[in-house]
């Protein structure tokens, strides 16, 4: 029949592996099928051009403000929340004990909440005003918080006529942190506490569950005031609360603890919460305690046991706790984000019939996260393993399927093909470590140099410095591979389909562990596998998987749903943390910690992705480039400015140090030791480095760590919250004049009494000092602390015999005079030697010190904020 007779070759099923060609053929065929040497590069830089057109926008979208004019259609006004913001943040600085906090900031609320009284609808609610003065205390970490006539400003709202006892509470606090104004942490929240309260109680739209509205004037100092409520005459029906903080200014709100237990808690923020923003990873890394941070919310349920959702303004962390927390930072648009959620929640929650019967409802947590801001996601903790464990099994076998047809479209034995996978498998296991482990390594470094947080004011910075390297330490062992492999058996598109394989098995391994050991996270894992596994499943349904790269069309269509949530989700907490690593102290390489972040964020994003790049016929290039822009972002952080962490106002470095007098008193009353000096407490990696060649004389800085090694707590005054590493790594700058502080406290010994069983002594004393005091007290060896004036529970409790006990005295509205009483038992009786030392520590926080104290702080430059005050602290031995 002549030419036409002849069997044609084709090319495609050559590539399939059934005939079985010349091997020229075959490989014409694999470099006609790789795309161009510019493939790669204008791949990876689609994904970041979809990055920056979606993921920025929507995280940092907010609603439009409403304004006077919106009142009637009945919605959070922003505007009229605003000018009351204006108002809050005039007062200033609003620390507990101060005439600011006590008297200026309770006058303003109870001004405003009588303007509210006045305009609501009578006929349809009834509305309570109450200002509590509250004492007592509670044990934390083997310290006793006590406070004193701290203040509370109280709200009822209740349906007319409701026979309900089951009540919602809604709570912020007013008090703030020295020097800050606190217009973001909390008077963002309570001007939304106040503009919800005139809302629901000028519009008809009623509710079934009275709604308890408490502004508390005492958080910032260990949560006193939300501990003071507990006692309140309407506490004991709160049963759900709906808990308002913040850790930034302006921006969105994030839900990051729901429960305990309760999953239609988050069911609720899911159908009221206009404009979602949670996740449950969140609150999981919220509640390892890793975080500098706190919130009432863990009163509420750890000692009223409550149930609720706390929320929290979270973004421009820089400016928490520094005086620029002002009410410039705070858009209207961020006052409507949180009203609207706020207002939302607290209908919803006010007719939730689960209030009705708590218990019934009570079994499971719950997994839940936004979708880019658009859309809730919520399940049930149980549905979740099951989804968890089904999605790496069907991962698993559907693998199994892939290379069962590999083999078979190959013309060879399955076991062939297992083979190479066990190989890939192996090498995807070392492209995981080294795109986990690469950026680790230049952070390591980085911090070794003395170049720590290069990327704090500068985040654009993390690109060359971890997301490039990662990208680099994910694709590099499969790059080798595929380049050195010698399978003629098998194709290049099939060798590239086993690597995305063996990149899917590990994660399926990883979503198994991480149910296993309980965290609910691991949704992050299984839908990331969710959008590999249906894609494949299609393209196993189809001819698509046995026909070259034609695979590849599909799953890159499905990959854009996991890369936009995946690197929405961690670049939320990149925004997020970073600012906090300027609050990790001395004793943390916060850059680990960024590192670890920014590289698993680049895991999930580009895990699958940047595997195809090797598609091109150059993709080498693209590795040349990834090392290109590390090279250039490492040189620019580390030997310019722009690595420079601190700028004026915007991303400032915080001072914390106290102007210290300490007075050593002998058993004799002598006075050992009294000097002066100033006490710093350093809340980054960077410590002094930065202050060094400015204007601030350091001259004569030394580390604390003999003094913590001779002295009850290193024998200085303990900062605002003190903690062991903060102590350790602290550093003491003297000074020859003394300290001049505002008062000087005084220990008065009332009586010394030796009780009748002749082994036990009980001393009395009076105590005068400033708002902000905690004592310190060490009996001797052979001495116990038997009984005294403050919780017994710490003496029953307390585990080491080293440590001294502590206890932290705050006071309100009253400073007068503290009376209590020490009771130890000696086994031999004789009490006429030492017997215990006692340590006052006093804080004069409402005073900005004495002449030389104001020159050292105008000499610090404008890239840090110096938060500093007074303090004395005085041993005594008896």
């Amino acid at each position: 029949m002549g030419d036409t007779d002849k069997p044609q070759v084709s090319y495609e099923r050559i590539e399939d592996g059934v005939d079985s060609k010349p091997q020229e053929y075959r490989k014409k065929l694999e470099q006609n099928s790789t795309g161009p040497w510019y493939f790669a590069s204008n791949f990876l830089l689609f994904w970041a051009l979809l990055f920056l057109a979606v993921v920025v926008p929507l995280l940092y979208r907010l609603p439009v403000a409403n304004t006077i004019e919106d009142a009637s259609k009945g919605g959070f006004i922003a505007e009229r929340a605003y000018d009351n913001l204006y108002e809050f943040d005039k007062i200033g600085p609003k620390v507990t004990g101060s005439d600011a906090n006590e008297n200026k900031t309770v006058q303003f609320l109870l001004k405003e909440l009588a303007l509210i009284q006045q305009s609501v609808l009578d006929d349809y609610f009834d509305m309570e005003i109450d200002v509590q003065v509250t004492s007592g205390s509670y044990l934390k970490s083997e310290i006793i918080y006590m406070y004193r006539a701290v203040q509370n400003v109280i709200v009822k709202l209740s349906p007319k006529n409701s026979t309900s006892d089951t009540y919602l509470l809604v709570n912020s606090h007013f008090d703030s942190k020295p020097t800050s104004p606190s217009a973001g942490d909390a008077g963002h929240m309570v001007v939304t506490i106040l503009e919800v309260l005139r809302v629901m109680s000028t519009t008809k739209q009623t509710f079934e569950h009275p709604i308890v509205f408490l502004i508390n004037g005492a958080e910032e100092k260990s949560l006193l005031a939300a501990h003071g409520f507990i006692s309140h005459k309407w506490a004991t029906f709160c049963k759900v609360v709906l808990n308002l903080d913040a850790a930034g200014s302006g921006g969105r709100e994030i839900l990051f603890q729901t429960g305990p237990n309760h999953p239609w808690l988050v069911d609720s923020y899911k159908k009221n919460a206009k404009h979602p923003f949670a996740t449950t990873m969140a609150e999981e890394i919220f509640q390892t305690g890793l975080l500098p941070s706190d919130t009432d919310f863990r009163i509420f349920t750890q000692y009223a046991d409550l149930i609720g959702l706390d929320l929290g303004q979270c973004f421009n962390g820089y400016v928490y706790h520094t005086r620029y927390d002002r009410i410039d930072v705070i858009p209207r648009t961020s006052l409507q984000n949180t009203g609207d959620n706020v207002l939302g929640l607290v209908r919803g929650l006010s007719n939730a019939t689960e209030l009705r019967n708590l218990n019934a409802y009570s079994e499971g947590h719950a997994v839940f996260f936004d979708v880019l801001g658009l859309y809730f996601v919520s399940y049930s903790e149980s549905n979740g393993i099951i989804f968890n464990y089904a999605v790496a099994g069907a991962t698993i076998v559907l693998i199994f399927v892939s290379l069962w047809r590999t083999a078979s479209a190959s013309n060879v034995f399955t076991g062939h093909v297992v083979g190479w996978f066990i190989l890939i498998l192996v090498l995807q296991v070392i492209a995981l470590l080294l795109g986990l482990g690469l950026p680790v390594v230049v952070a390591y470094l980085f911090d070794k140099y003395g170049l720590s947080l290069t990327y704090y004011s500068t985040p654009a910075l993390l690109i060359g410095l971890y997301v490039c390297p990662s990208l680099i330490g994910l694709s590099l062992p499969s790059f080798i591979y595929l380049k050195l492999q010698r399978d003629d058996k098998v194709s290049f598109a099939k060798q590239l389909q086993l690597v995305l394989h063996g990149h899917a098995t590990i994660l399926a391994l990883l979503g198994f562990g991480l149910t296993l050991y309980g965290l609910r996270t691991a949704y992050v894992v299984t839908w990331t596998l969710v959008f590999y596994i249906i894609p494949l499943a299609i393209n196993l349904l189809t001819t698509l998987h046995d026909r070259g790269f034609a695979w590849t069309g599909v799953l890159k269509a499905f990959q854009v749903i996991p890369f936009l949530y995946n690197s929405y989700l961690f670049y939320t907490f990149v925004v997020v943390l970073t600012p906090m690593m300027g609050r990790f102290g001395l004793s943390t390489n916060p850059d680990l910690i960024v590192s670890a972040l920014t590289a698993l964020g680049t895991i999930f994003s580009l895990g699958f992705l940047v595997l195809l790049v090797h598609i091109s016929r150059r993709s080498s290039l693209i590795f040349l480039g990834l090392l290109a822009v590390t090279a250039l972002t490492v040189y620019t952080a580390s030997s310019t400015q722009i690595g420079f962490p601190y700028r004026p106002k915007t991303n400032v470095e915080r001072v914390h140090y106290l102007q210290a007098r300490r007075v050593f008193y002998e058993y004799d009353g002598t006075v050992s030791k009294d000097e002066s000096g100033y006490v710093f407490d350093f809340q980054d990696r960077r410590g002094a480095a930065p202050l060094m060649g400015t204007k601030v004389n350091l001259t004569g800085l030394v580390s604390m760590k003999s003094d913590c090694e001779k002295y009850m707590m290193c024998g200085v005054p303990l900062n605002y919250k003190s903690t062991e590493s903060s102590r350790v790594n602290g550093m003491w700058l003297p000074r020859e004049q003394p300290i001049e502080t505002p008062s000087v406290p005084v220990l008065e010994l009332l009586s010394k009494t030796v009780l009748a069983d002749n082994k036990t002594v009980r001393f009395e004393f009076n105590l005068t000092s400033p708002d902000q005091t905690s004592l310190l007290i060490q009996p001797y060896e052979d001495v116990t602390v038997s009984n005294w004036s403050f919780l017994l529970s710490l003496l029953e409790s307390k585990t080491s015999s080293s440590s001294p006990f502590c206890i932290n005295i705050s006071y309100g509205i009253d400073s007068s005079p503290l009376n209590f009483f020490i009771e130890l038992t000696k086994p031999n009786g004789d009490f006429k030697v030492p017997l215990f030392k006692i340590g006052v520590s006093s804080l004069f926080i409402h005073s900005k010190g004495d002449a030389l104290s104001l020159k050292l702080a105008a000499s610090f430059p404008s890239f840090a904020v110096a938060i500093q005050f007074p303090a004395m602290y005085q041993r005594y031995i008896y």
